[in-house]
C-alpha cells in the first residue's frame, strides 16, 4: 500500500509539473519547441485529475494533501481562463458586443440574424460569417473581408485588414463611439480542420496511436502558422492610436502560446469579470474555449456571457459588455 501511495505522489508531482509547464507557452514560441503548446489542449483533464488526487490525500488524511494544495492555488490565474466566478460590478455599461463563429450560417440564416438582432448589441463580429452578414438596424458594415466580418450601429471611420496567413483572416475597424474612437480587432487565426472522427477514441489500440500521430501532424504546424499570424495582429493592437477590443475565434485554448502572445498588456473579459465555464466550442465532448474579448486598459469590462441557449452554429455566442468613460 505504502509503494501504491507513493506512486501516486509522484504521479501528482508530474501532474502539477505539466500543469505549471504551460505558463513557459508566455516565453517559448512554437517555432522554438512546439510540443510545449500541447499542454494547453490538455489543461482541463490535468486540473480535473489534480483536483481528484487532492480530495484523495484529503481523504486519506495525508498531509501531503497541503503541499498540493498549495501548489494549486499556485494555478488559480491559468485556472480561471477556463472557469471562473466574479462578483458583477456594479457599474452600469455602455457598450455591448457580440462575437460569434457563426459556421457560415449552416444551420439557419434567418435564426441567426434574428438572433443577432435580438442582442440588441452595439457591435456584432463574426467569424466563418455568414456572406454579406447583415444585421438589422445595423448602419455600419464591414464585409468586404473573407470568413471574418463586423456590423456597427455607429460609425466606422476606417477599416483595414491584417495579413494573415493560410486560411485565417482578421481585419480591423476604428469606431466612433460616444464621441471616442475604438479600434476593434476581428480575428480568425488558422483552423486545424480536424474532423471528428480523428479524435474520437477507439477500442482498437493501434487505430488510437494512428489517430494521435494524425493531430499532431494537424497540430504542430498550424502553432507556427499561427505564431506567424500573430505577428501582424501585434502590429495592428501595439501601433493602435485608440484603446483596443480583441475579440474572435483564436483557434486556441487559453494558456497557449497564441492566449499569451494575443493577450499580452490586454484584460481577458471573462477572467475580469467572467462567472462559470468559458467554453465556447461545443462540437466534442470536451471543454474548448477558443473564442475571446480582450480589452485595452482603458475600457472595462462589466459582463461576460457565453451563451448556451442557442446551438445555431458549433460556437456559442459569447457576449461582453463594457464600460467606456
Amino acid at each position: 500500500m505504502k509503494i501504491f501511495r507513493f506512486a501516486l505522489f509522484l504521479i501528482h508531482l508530474f501532474i502539477i509539473a505539466l500543469l505549471g509547464a504551460t505558463s513557459f507557452n508566455d516565453y517559448v514560441s512554437p517555432n522554438v519547441f512546439p510540443y510545449l503548446n500541447l499542454l494547453s489542449l490538455a489543461f482541463p483533464v490535468l486540473m480535473i485529475l489534480n483536483v481528484l488526487l487532492c480530495f484523495l490525500w484529503i481523504i486519506l488524511w495525508k498531509k501531503r494533501a497541503f503541499l498540493f494544495i498549495a501548489l494549486s492555488l499556485m494555478l488559480i490565474t491559468p485556472t480561471k481562463r477556463w472557469v471562473n466566478w466574479t462578483s458583477k460590478p456594479v457599474e452600469s455599461p455602455n457598450l455591448k458586443i457580440v462575437s460569434m463563429n457563426m459556421k457560415f450560417g449552416n444551420s439557419s440564416k434567418i435564426k441567426l440574424l434574428n438572433y443577432l438582432e435580438s442582442t440588441d448589441a452595439d457591435i456584432v463580429l463574426g467569424q466563418e460569417a455568414i456572406k454579406g452578414l447583415s444585421v438589422p438596424d445595423y448602419s455600419y458594415k464591414v464585409t468586404d473581408f473573407e470568413i471574418v466580418a463586423l456590423n456597427s450601429k455607429t460609425e466606422i471611420i476606417k477599416t483595414e485588414k491584417i495579413a494573415t496567413t493560410g486560411n485565417g483572416n482578421a481585419f480591423y475597424a476604428d469606431i466612433k463611439f460616444e464621441g471616442k474612437i475604438i479600434r476593434v480587432i476581428n480575428v480568425y487565426l488558422n483552423p486545424f480542420f480536424f474532423d471528428k472522427k480523428m479524435v474520437k477514441p477507439s477500442e482498437d489500440l493501434e487505430k488510437n496511436k494512428t489517430k494521435f500521430k494524425d493531430v499532431i501532424r494537424k497540430l504542430v504546424p498550424t502553432f507556427k502558422v499561427h505564431q506567424q499570424e500573430i505577428v501582424a495582429i501585434r502590429k495592428a493592437i501595439d501601433q493602435s492610436p485608440y484603446p483596443v477590443i480583441l475579440a474572435g475565434d483564436f483557434n486556441s485554448v487559453p494558456n497557449s502560446y497564441e492566449y499569451y502572445e494575443l493577450g499580452r498588456g490586454l484584460t481577458d473579459a471573462f477572467v475580469a469579470v467572467g462567472r462559470g465555464s468559458s467554453t465556447s466550442f461545443h462540437d466534442y465532448k470536451f471543454p474548448i474555449r477558443i473564442d475571446y474579448l480582450m480589452t485595452s486598459k482603458e475600457i472595462k469590462p462589466i459582463s461576460y456571457h457565453v451563451d448556451r441557449s442557442v446551438k445555431l452554429s458549433d460556437h456559442f455566442p459569447v457576449i461582453a459588455e463594457f464600460k467606456i468613460d
